[in-house]
């Protein structure tokens, strides 16, 4: 006799394959609308969507602009998207004691008064470099821009990178969109990430891009020589003296350091990841007697 019956398995939605470690990409969205997520990213976004609601008000009262600025990695066309969060609100350190400040050229440094800055910061004295206190958000987004604005000559004192403030407060992103493609962009090379985060009261995984720090295309090909997850090649980098450290070096350090990235990564080629080599997101458990101890 046949018979053929049961309980019916329930299936997830499709998920994206995440992705995680070093890649080349280029920049092709910034701040999307509607119709740019369809006809640019391949996405329609479904009416009760807020992707696109970019402004906002925080829990302290103070205006945001979240600035999404969506990469395509130049070997498969994978999209992703990095996001920096700008505050009205000016950036100081956790005591109060120091004040962040931003020159002509999107440089920041700390001071505890104007009158310390230093002199790299300030330019010099035939040709000196305005400066501001810089809000919260402004040092990444800058980073990122330095990085993809490569073809500017940062070291020329008619060169300048300042997007006014007030207009980014009200979300006008159009002095960064114009860069799409322009004269001074760049490819640029990211590191991919995988977030994990407890959501209804699981769980979940989410792709991420470590939006701190950026690379230059030439510094790729260093990660394809040397393994920067090796624990002996990390201690001998953190004994070279800060000015010794090239571009690459100094990008480790920033991913690896106490501040660094706190998601899952890999300083490797972009490849496929894998939540049985997360130990946040897997049910392994480190052995003082295994590999991974």
């Amino acid at each position: 006799m046949s018979a053929i019956g049961g309980v019916k398995r329930e299936r997830k939605e499709l998920e994206f394959v995440k992705k995680v470690g070093l890649f080349e990409a280029m920049v092709v969205a910034v701040n999307p609308d509607v119709e740019e997520y369809k006809e640019i990213l391949g996405i329609e976004l479904k009416e009760d969507s807020k992707a696109t609601e970019y402004l906002g008000t925080n829990t302290d009262g103070n205006a945001y602009l979240r600035v999404d600025i969506w990469l395509e990695e130049i070997k498969s066309n994978y999209k992703f998207v990095v996001t920096f969060f700008l505050e009205n609100k000016v950036r100081e350190n956790k005591d109060q004691t120091k004040t962040q400040y931003i020159n002509t050229v999107g440089m920041c440094t700390w001071s505890d008064d104007q009158n310390n800055l230093p002199d790299w910061f300030k330019g010099t004295e035939k040709a000196p470099r305005e400066y501001r206190e810089a809000y919260n958000g402004e040092e990444e987004l800058y980073n990122f821009l330095r990085t993809w604005l490569s073809d500017l000559d940062f070291r020329e004192a008619d060169t300048i990178l300042q997007i006014e403030w007030k207009k980014l407060m009200k979300g006008n992103v159009k002095d960064i969109k114009e860069q799409i493609d322009g004269e001074w962009c760049t490819n640029i090379v990211a590191l991919a990430t995988v977030k994990v985060k407890e959501k209804e009261g699981e769980m979940k995984e989410f792709q991420g891009i470590y939006n701190k720090a950026f690379l230059p295309v030439y510094s790729f090909k260093y990660f394809r020589l040397i393994d920067y997850m090796n624990s002996t090649v990390l201690a001998n980098l953190k004994a070279k003296k800060p000015r010794d450290l090239k571009a690459h070096e100094k990008f480790v350090l920033n991913v690896t350091g106490e501040y660094g990235c706190k998601d899952f990564y890999f300083l490797k080629e972009l490849q496929d990841y894998n939540a049985e080599d997360n130990l946040v997101a897997s049910d392994k458990t480190i052995t003082s007697d295994g590999a991974d101890y």
